[in-house]
C-alpha cells in the first residue's frame, strides 16, 4: 500500500512556480537537492536494497522548506547490522511502496539539479541500482555534489563524518540518535552551506545591505537643537580670512566656499 504525503511533501520541479515567494525574478536561481539514502546493507551487487529517501531542495544555498521522503519495501529480509544504523525492521517497511511506485515522483522532485550528498558514490550506487531494476537511465556522476570529498579537502587530516561536521560547525544534531534519510539531509544541508562558506557570504550581504539603508535614509528627521551654538568665530577673524583668501586669486577653490550661504 502506497504511503499518502502531505502536499508540503509532494515533488516540485525546478520550474517558475518553485521559485521561493521572496527571490527577486531577476536574481539566477541555484537549485539543488541534498539527498541522503538508507539500506540493507553495503553493496547492491550483493543484494543490499533501498529502503529510504530523504532530500531537501535549496535554492542559491538557503533551504526552501520543500522536502521529499519515501520508505520503501526492500523485498527482503533486514540484517541486524543495518537495522541497528536505522532502526527500520522488515515488518514495519513490508507495508511500504516498492521502488518502481515511487521512481516517477522521485525523479520528478530532484528534476535535473544537481545533488549534493555525503559519500555520494554510496548512495548513487544504490538509487542507479533500482533505477536499472525498472530498466530507467542511471543518474549521472557529473551531477553529484560529494560533500565528503569537500570536507577532506577543507578538512584534511581529521574524521569528516556528519556527525563531526555538525560538531565543528556548531549544528545541533542532538536529536540524531540514528540515522534517518531526511533528518540527515535537513543535517547535511545545514553543513554544505557552512563547508562551501554561504553562510559567510550571506552574513556579509545582509550587512551590507544595513549599512547601505542606514547611509541612505536621507528622509529620517533631523534633531534641532532646542538653544543653537553661539558662533565660535569672531567678526575680526572672518575679515582675516577673507582678506587671506583675496591673495590667492579669482580662481581659487576657496571663493566657492565664501560666496556659499551659510549652513
Amino acid at each position: 500500500m502506497r504511503t499518502s504525503w502531505p502536499r508540503s511533501l509532494r515533488c516540485r520541479s525546478g520550474g517558475p512556480d518553485s521559485l521561493p515567494h521572496t527571490a527577486p525574478r531577476s536574481l539566477k536561481i541555484m537549485r539543488e537537492i541534498v539527498l541522503d539514502t538508507e539500506t540493507t546493507g553495503l553493496d547492491p551487487l550483493r543484494g543490499d536494497r533501498l529502503v529510504e529517501i530523504g532530500c531537501v531542495e535549496i535554492f542559491n544555498r538557503m533551504p526552501t522548506g520543500q522536502t521529499y521522503h519515501v520508505y520503501i519495501n526492500p523485498e527482503r529480509d533486514m540484517p541486524a547490522e543495518a537495522f541497528a544504523v536505522h532502526g527500520l525492521s522488515s515488518e514495519f517497511l513490508s507495508t511500504k511502496p516498492l521502488f518502481h511506485e515511487v521512481a516517477d515522483e522521485f525523479l520528478e522532485f530532484i528534476g535535473d539539479a544537481p545533488l549534493v550528498i555525503h559519500n555520494a558514490s554510496f548512495d548513487i550506487s544504490f538509487i542507479n541500482a533500482e533505477l536499472d531494476r525498472i530498466k530507467r537511465p542511471p543518474i549521472p556522476r557529473e551531477r553529484l555534489v560529494d560533500t565528503l570529498l569537500l570536507a577532506r579537502r577543507k578538512h584534511p587530516g581529521v574524521s569528516n563524518r556528519l556527525d563531526d561536521l555538525c560538531s565543528r560547525y556548531s549544528i545541533d544534531n542532538s536529536h540524531r540518535t540514528k540515522h534517518g534519510a531526511l533528518l540527515d539531509s535537513e543535517l547535511l544541508a545545514e553543513v554544505y552551506v557552512d563547508l562551501v562558506g554561504a553562510r559567510q557570504s550571506q552574513l556579509l550581504l545582509a550587512s551590507e545591505t544595513q549599512e547601505i539603508r542606514i547611509s541612505t535614509g536621507s528622509d529620517a528627521p533631523r534633531r534641532q537643537r532646542l538653544v543653537p551654538l553661539a558662533p565660535r568665530v569672531s567678526d575680526a577673524e572672518r575679515e582675516a580670512h577673507r582678506a587671506f583668501i583675496a591673495t590667492m586669486g579669482e580662481k581659487a577653490i576657496w571663493n566657492e566656499y565664501l560666496a556659499a550661504p551659510a549652513g
